[in-house]
């Protein structure tokens, strides 16, 4: 059986559409991966697909000759993982960015080769339920971060300020709670590190603004 252009072309469109909608979510975060990443991701998956079910037809009638149509497409699974791994930034002590779009752009090539072979009911709910994680779970994923998680303060100071004072103005502050914190001393800075928890976005800032009352303070940032 050889595919014809009509349906070649309307899965390919579809896959076009579909990668391209989650495209635009991440393109409106200012993710490194947006629009045409994940558009390119989705139509490339569905030509893929199309190639691996279809593409060998004409050689069916040899005898002896069996093909496998999901051998080629097993290959997007395992090959996005390359696109995926260069969206994830690795930031200073520790911090991870783009997990989700990585996580993403594997979904956006699910939706391309479900597209690409026809199953568009599937391939349209998954793009639905895509969008859905990633607008609605964020609110709840936020309202999560600021009850339950801890933040992480970094402090950046010259080796001429007291450290010792910052540091039990830390662990003396009544505004939030300290879960544990570091110091590491390098050629021109100190830098302290402190995992503090607190629900009071106001009260933080009455903390940090506490802490910048100490001389030599060069730099202060959440992670």
């Amino acid at each position: 059986m050889i595919i014809g252009w009509e349906d070649t072309l309307l899965r390919l469109f579809l896959a076009a559409v579909f990668g391209g909608l989650i495209g635009w979510e991440r393109e409106r975060k200012d993710w490194v991966a947006g629009i045409r990443t994940h558009t390119l991701v989705s139509v490339g998956s569905c030509l893929i697909m199309i190639v691996s079910v279809y593409g060998f037809a004409e050689v069916l009638h040899f005898e002896h000759i069996g093909l496998d149509p999901s051998r080629v497409a097993a290959q997007v699974v395992s090959g996005i993982g390359f696109i995926g791994a260069g969206t994830i930034l690795f930031l200073k002590k520790g911090a991870v960015r783009g997990v989700t779009t990585a996580a993403g752009l594997w979904t956006v090539a699910a939706i391309g080769l479900a597209t690409g072979g026809g199953l568009y009911f599937a391939a349209g709910a998954t793009t639905i339920i895509v969008l859905i994680i990633l607008w609605g779970f964020q609110m709840f994923e936020l309202n999560f971060s600021k009850k339950y998680k801890h933040k992480t303060l970094i402090i950046v100071a010259s080796k001429s300020a007291n450290t010792h004072n910052i540091i039990q103005k830390a662990l003396k502050n009544a505004e939030t709670q300290n879960h544990q914190f570091k110091v590491e001393h390098d050629e021109n800075d100190v830098t302290i590190e402190l995992s503090l928890s607190n629900n009071n976005k106001d009260k933080f800032e009455t903390f940090i603004d506490d802490i910048k009352s100490e001389g030599g303070i060069k730099e202060i940032h959440w992670i």
